[in-house]
């Protein structure tokens, strides 16, 4: 009973981090619950495991980015026998969400956060896993680099360099949208 109620705990004091920073990955509400789920499983089946040598939290978001990823890898395998089928149309059912912007943003504004999320999920996984977690999550690169597991200048290095090409990508797609109008 005592695991219980310690996991009922940290599951209500994660579950919107989780899944937030899931839907930041998928972009679909309903993966991003599926990945949710499957993060406290993880959780609930390892907290005697847990060492200690980092902070709860941050055994959590490395749970939640290994299960975000892993899940993109086994979804784009199975897309790949798929090549020539129809996508499916919830795959852009981020466009709809609150998460991203406020629900009474203007049809532009869903567009141009398309644009932006679309180019992050172009970024390898390692600078977008860095850039998720600091411009989107929030965390600092001290935090970060334990997350991922390395130190810090190579955080800002692939900080460094999914700002940089983020910005290349986004200059050229918000070239091609403003030339749509």
């Amino acid at each position: 009973m005592q695991q219980n109620n310690s996991f009922d705990k940290v599951y209500f004091e994660h579950r919107i981090m989780v899944f937030n920073l899931a839907l930041h990955y998928v972009l679909n509400v309903e993966d991003a619950e599926e990945i949710t789920q499957d993060v406290f499983i993880k959780v609930y089946e390892s907290m005697e495991k847990f060492n200690q040598n980092s902070s709860l939290k941050t055994w959590i978001y490395r749970i939640t980015v290994n299960k975000s990823l892993d899940y993109i890898k086994h979804k784009n395998s199975k897309k790949r026998f798929y090549i020539f089928g129809k996508k499916s149309s919830s795959e852009k059912e981020y466009l709809n969400t609150a998460s991203y912007e406020h629900p009474a943003a203007l049809l532009e504004n869903k567009e141009k956060s398309a644009i932006l999320f679309e180019a992050i999920n172009t970024l390898p996984d390692n600078q977008k896993t860095a850039f998720l977690l600091s411009k989107l999550e929030g965390l600092g690169n001290a935090e970060v680099a334990q997350i991922m597991e390395i130190n810090i200048g190579a955080v800002e290095s692939l900080q460094f360099r999914a700002k940089k090409t983020l910005r290349n990508n986004l200059g050229q797609k918000f070239e091609e949208y403003r030339r749509k109008k």
